[in-house]
């Protein structure tokens, strides 16, 4: 089993990552394979809405002048999916925006190409518009017809400057809790 996680932060090893790492280390005690994607520095733009990954129907978006088809790929050869977005304006970043609209829409086109994969998001934030962050994430999974693990509060931990979020403590057990319900519902689905 794999679980493929997309760091959304526009830093690389920002506080999103270390969020991930956190979870990823739950996984890894239960024997589960991780693999941490960052899109910092990459190129990925939103969707356009042509809709011709419907017309297409090969699993992938038509436009490939970015990243998106290279993460499609990897989401659709995990069986968990883990998405990391820090707050921008109250909700995810460009990327991570980015990110959930072309997999969306692409899977939506396939035939639910995720649907009862296991779906998990994290967010850093700095004060407030986690919640809604945490939200915008799960948009793609409940439309994916995806599975969602909860954990002890929701998915998010506080910090500004990298390495900030290892000073919330709650946060950081927060994200084992997440690891450990995750590699649970993987187990229970998958073995």
């Amino acid at each position: 089993m794999k679980v493929i996680a997309f760091n959304g932060s526009a830093r690389k090893d920002s506080n999103t990552a270390i969020l991930i790492n956190h979870v990823f280390d739950e996984l890894k005690n239960e024997g589960i394979e991780t693999e941490l994607y960052q899109l910092a520095g990459k190129k990925l733009h939103g969707c356009r809405g042509c809709y011709q990954c419907y017309i297409n129907q090969d699993k992938q978006c038509v436009f490939k002048d970015d990243i998106a088809n290279e993460c499609i790929e990897k989401m659709i050869e995990a069986e968990g999916i883990l998405l990391g977005s820090p707050v921008y304006v109250a909700d995810v970043s460009p990327e991570m925006k980015a990110l959930l609209d072309r997999a969306c829409m692409v899977a939506k086109a396939n035939g639910g190409m995720l649907r009862r994969k296991v779906g998990a998001g994290v967010v850093a934030v700095r004060r407030a518009g986690a919640v809604r962050t945490m939200d915008s994430i799960n948009h793609l999974f409940f439309i994916s017809e995806m599975i969602v693990p909860g954990s002890s509060y929701w998915n998010l931990a506080f910090g500004l400057e990298k390495g900030d979020v290892e000073s919330d403590a709650e946060g950081i057990q927060t994200m084992k809790t997440l690891g450990e319900n995750m590699a649970w519902l993987l187990k229970k689905l998958y073995e």
